[in-house]
């Protein structure tokens, strides 16, 4: 039986798709605020038998947060999806981070030891191999050192990644995955789902960083064939690409019909931008979009290595340009049907 922590978002929904396509049981452990209906949105993206194969997942209620309802959510389980996570560049969110990032992360590696799960697979990030001595070729050999531009999101994932390393070191059989900017559709609020909703705007800028994709079905699928071939005490990095935010910004903007962001934003620009969006989001209320954290990583520069993984399972990635212009085409066709 598998579970799933955070199956009403991005990748735990494909997980949960994946494995409901094999004729595997899902169990799913959701928030009680937690919208079920998002998953089921993802399903209809990719087949006309969404609602059947919805109707197939177990629901549970749990939080991470709250170790007993994991404890609960694993009876009868012997595989771990942990795709449970929050992402958020603000610093106001700080503590929220490190709560679900680091400490829930650690409720579900105490209860995978206590009743002994089969597999524990960990969803964590690239940003995790954060290290301002090397910046190119990153691959599993690279760990973490400390900066001042650190961002508390890469932080409350590295916390969260010492937690399952100790629990290896504890007996747990468990596998850690570093993806890289998970793109999928849906959830236009929030990751790349948030980056094509600001750029549907006409968004006319761009900036010189650059850093890593993947497609959420290449992510949840090698997830599934780690869990099959038993890739215990290890990690692998999982991206399709490296690419400057211009050509990500510019084939976004291409595939919903927009201009291309023609005007480089340097440093000074963007922290203006930042003074001008604090001001706003003090007004209205609005999130904030321009942080210190976003800036340095719209202009960091960061390449990866993803040969591990490659040769382990001779795998071959959906192009990063397919995934956006699939995503791009269900955003459209969503916009058009609320309008």
């Amino acid at each position: 039986m598998n579970l799933i922590t955070g199956a009403t978002g991005l990748l735990g929904a494909h997980v949960a798709f994946m494995l409901l396509q094999q004729g595997k049981p899902v169990v799913a452990m959701k928030r009680r605020s937690s919208d079920i209906q998002k998953t089921r949105k993802l399903f209809s993206y990719y087949t006309p038998e969404a609602d059947r194969l919805f109707e197939q997942i177990q629901w549970v209620e749990g939080d991470v947060c709250d170790i007993y309802t994991v404890l609960e959510a694993l009876e009868n389980i012997d595989t771990v999806y942990h795709c449970a996570g929050y992402i958020s560049f603000t610093s106001k969110d700080r503590e929220q981070l490190h709560k679900i990032n680091a400490e829930g992360t650690a409720n579900v590696v105490n209860a995978c030891l206590e009743k002994n799960i089969r597999h524990l697979i960990h969803v964590s990030s690239i940003a995790t191999l954060q290290n301002p001595d090397i910046k190119t070729n990153i691959n599993e050999s690279v760990y973490w050192k400390s900066s001042p531009d650190a961002a508390d999101y890469a932080i409350s994932k590295y916390n969260g990644e010492r937690e399952v390393w100790r629990g290896i070191e504890e007996g747990l059989q468990a596998t850690i995955v570093n993806p890289g900017v998970i793109i999928g559709p849906g959830f236009w609020k929030q990751g790349s789902g948030q980056l094509i909703t600001e750029l549907s705007k006409g968004l006319p800028v761009y900036t010189s960083g650059s850093t890593a994709y993947i497609d959420a079905r290449n992510v949840a699928e090698i997830m599934l064939k780690l869990a099959e071939q038993q890739q215990f005490g290890q990690r692998f990095i999982l991206i399709e690409g490296n690419y400057t935010f211009k050509d990500i910004f510019s084939s976004i903007s291409k595939a919903l019909g927009k201009r291309e962001p023609s005007i480089q934003a340097g440093y000074g620009l963007l922290w203006v931008g930042r003074i001008l969006d604090k001001l706003k989001s003090g007004i209205t209320g609005s999130a904030r979009v321009v942080t210190r954290e976003t800036i340095h990583a719209c202009m960091d520069v960061n390449t990866y290595d993803n040969s591990k993984i490659t040769k382990l399972l001779n795998y071959r990635f959906i192009p990063t340009q397919e995934s956006l212009a699939f995503s791009c085409a269900c955003f459209l066709r969503d916009t058009a049907t609320e309008s």
